[in-house]
């Protein structure tokens, strides 16, 4: 009885972003299954030595003089 008023358009207009939110959905989804984000992918990727680590470490602040120098001359043995 609506048909002519307008309401099939209405309803294909929520089917639009029925369908729309359904893909964003499942593109979400495969991306949480497939490991996150790059910040993660890029730690599980990285091929740094324990060396490299330290470093950034010292680097960054993370760690003092006294501890680098300490755990540079472990990782020398």
């Amino acid at each position: 009885m609506l048909h002519g008023d307008g309401y099939m358009f209405f309803g294909g207009g929520f089917m639009w972003i029925f369908w729309i939110l359904l893909f964003v959905a499942v593109i979400w989804a495969m991306k949480a299954i497939s490991g996150g984000s790059k910040e993660k992918s890029g730690k599980l990727q990285n091929n740094d030595t324990p060396l490299d680590i330290l470093k950034k470490r010292y680097a960054q602040g993370e760690i003092d003089k006294e501890e680098y120098e300490e755990k540079k001359g472990l990782l020398s043995k």
